[in-house]
């Protein structure tokens, strides 16, 4: 994706290809001693079990300048958390595995419950939560990088990418949202920033008019990636989703709290491979299906909280004029697979477009139906304000599980 082009919005950092990775990464490790760079690692147990969990920390293992690496474990047994820290232990950096399903854990989290701060629900969202509260709680970190562990094109040039915006003592950004091109096995991926995000965006233009929050998300090339790193001194304040929307989510943070000029997007890889959801159009609890309209939600509510008033007819003309520009776009993105000898099932993108038409309407009308829905997870500052021992006796847990169910062979 090699060309200089700058929206004009938020600044975008290409990949020229003029400069090395060892003189990139030669940088960083300068850079570390001072600004100490960690990275979150949100991730299920059975992803241990894929080929990309070993490439990645095979890649990762030959980077000196992280400070530390905190991987957020979900849906483990007591078993299968001894076997995920001696899966961990091939890192050479400092590294610790929280067990997000841990009695202790569990117990924390139900005293947050009682003062009516703990996530509305388990997943993503609440795993990244959780590591940032970690992350903070150790205080010896000035930036954070947070990447996906299903990445089967993973190389570590990406998280040195990645950081190096906000890492770089020089630049002004606190924020920055890792971009690339969403191709893998000769296919035309990225379903749901092509056919929902895009359209959807240029459709609410058209329909409540001109928002600077919707140019703000138009200028990111890939909004939905998972990569993306920011200066720890913003994390205290973030109110994350817990839900799909959480890279929606990130990004309204970022406009919320920071100037334009202190985000940034910047290219970390060529092309991009990862795990592909499902459609799941019988479930509307699984698969693109939930995500599509978790996202859309993402979207509204902060439009909303912005002063956009909106009706059930607002959101059927959203539908109708969402519907026309996917095709349309859809015309575009077949052409250009076709240019690029790359495949691209047009009848099943139409009936993507269709669900995540029907997606669009569901949304608005939960978005309707649940006028004292809080979707976002307290941010830590809230959580220390309510609870000033939470985070310190958060770590006493990690620390204690660590000790209690050290490895003892694989299962």
């Amino acid at each position: 994706m090699v060309d200089f082009h700058q929206n004009g919005n938020i600044a975008t950092l290409h990949n020229l290809r003029t400069r090395t990775l060892a003189d990139l990464t030669h940088e960083l490790e300068v850079f570390a001693p001072t600004r100490k760079i960690s990275l979150v690692l949100p991730c299920l147990y059975s992803e241990l079990e894929t080929e990309a969990m070993p490439r990645i920390l095979s890649e990762l293992a030959e980077v000196k300048y992280l400070h530390r690496i905190v991987i957020g474990l979900d849906r483990a047994d007591e078993a299968q958390f001894r076997h995920a820290r001696q899966f961990f232990a091939a890192l050479n950096q400092n590294h610790t595995v929280i067990w997000n399903d841990s009695p202790r854990m569990k117990a924390l989290e139900a005293r947050l419950d009682k003062i009516g701060l703990a996530p509305a629900e388990s997943g993503k969202g609440k795993n990244v939560w959780t590591s940032m509260g970690y992350l903070i709680g150790c205080q010896d970190s000035a930036v954070m990088a947070i990447h996906d562990c299903d990445i089967t094109t993973y190389t570590n040039e990406l998280l040195a990418r990645l950081v190096y915006p906000v890492a770089n003592p020089g630049f002004p950004y606190q924020v920055a949202k890792g971009y690339y091109a969403r191709i893998g096995n000769d296919k035309l991926n990225g379903r749901v920033t092509r056919l929902l995000v895009s359209p959807l965006l240029i459709a609410l233009k058209r329909v409540i008019g001109d928002r600077d929050y919707i140019d703000y998300l138009r200028s990111f090339r890939y909004p939905l990636s998972g990569e993306f790193a920011m200066r720890t001194n913003i994390l205290p304040d973030l109110r994350i989703p817990s839900d799909w929307g959480l890279e929606i989510g990130v990004l309204s943070e970022a406009w919320r709290n920071l100037a334009p000029k202190a985000v940034c997007q910047v290219e970390i890889a060529d092309s991009y491979d990862h795990k592909h959801q499902t459609v799941s159009p019988d479930d509307t609890d699984a698969g693109l299906n939930r995500m599509s309209a978790d996202i859309c939600k993402a979207v509204f509510r902060k439009l909303a909280a912005d002063g956009t008033v909106f009706t059930q007819n607002t959101f059927r003309t959203l539908k109708a004029t969402y519907y026309r520009i996917a095709l349309d776009l859809l015309e575009a993105y077949y052409t250009d697979a076709k240019m690029n000898g790359l495949r691209l099932d047009r009848h099943a993108e139409e009936a993507a477009i269709e669900l995540f038409a029907e997606s669009i309407m569901r949304a608005g009308q939960i978005f309707l139906d649940r006028p004292h829905e809080t979707p976002f997870i307290p941010s830590w500052n809230r959580v220390h304000a309510a609870d000033p021992d939470f985070l310190r006796e958060m770590h006493d847990a990690v620390a204690a599980d660590a000790k209690e169910f050290a490895p003892t062979g694989t299962i």
